[in-house]
């Protein structure tokens, strides 16, 4: 997650800040939180990611976000930056910036030695608060590995598969798509 933490903000404070800041930054219960730069590895996963997903659903009137798409949790205690997010339907957002995305359906995490803890942990739990999230996916980038959770009705999440071979499919249910790991690896490894 972050570097620093900042002295107590407001969220109209911290979005004042962050909208102008060079960096991103996430917010936590006040706290504003220096993100850190990605790797190689990191962005190439984000780019092949978002590009299948943005192909896959572009006839289907989807939007598909990589990286500076702020998204909301709806205790507005949380703002944070997801590597890739997919919304089918209406996106709604936060304020007249649209920059705030409050309903994302999909959102997909590329794991880092740094981030790896805090992404299974406290984000994937304030994740877990948005009622419009079907499917989580954690993506790492040392090697290929895809694990995959599901909402279930009872509002339990389900961890439904992990993949580990390039000759396997990760099928998203809730926006009706499938990416090939070899597409989400290519030009990683």
């Amino acid at each position: 997650m972050a570097t620093e933490p900042h002295q107590q903000l407001s969220i109209q404070e911290y979005l004042a800040l962050e909208r102008q800041a060079e960096g991103r930054h996430e917010y936590l219960d006040g706290e504003m939180f220096a993100m850190s730069g990605a790797s190689r590895r990191h962005n190439r996963i984000v780019l092949n990611v978002g590009k299948g997903l943005d192909s896959a659903l572009e006839e289907r009137g989807c939007d598909v976000f990589v990286s500076d798409m702020r998204v909301l949790t709806p205790d507005n205690k949380f703002f944070t930056y997801p590597d890739v997010v997919a919304v089918c339907g209406e996106p709604k957002f936060a304020d007249a910036e649209v920059d705030t995305l409050l309903n994302p359906e999909v959102i997909v995490e590329v794991l880092s030695p740094s981030t790896e803890e805090y992404d299974r942990g406290t984000k994937f739990a304030h994740y877990c608060s948005i009622s419009s999230l079907e499917e989580y996916v954690l993506v790492a980038q040392n090697r290929v590995r895809v694990e995959h959770y599901l909402r279930q009705t009872n509002n339990d999440w389900l961890k439904l598969v992990e993949l580990d071979d390039l000759g396997q499919t990760l099928e998203l249910r809730s926006v009706r798509c499938n990416l090939a790991l070899a597409a989400i690896y290519k030009r990683v490894f």
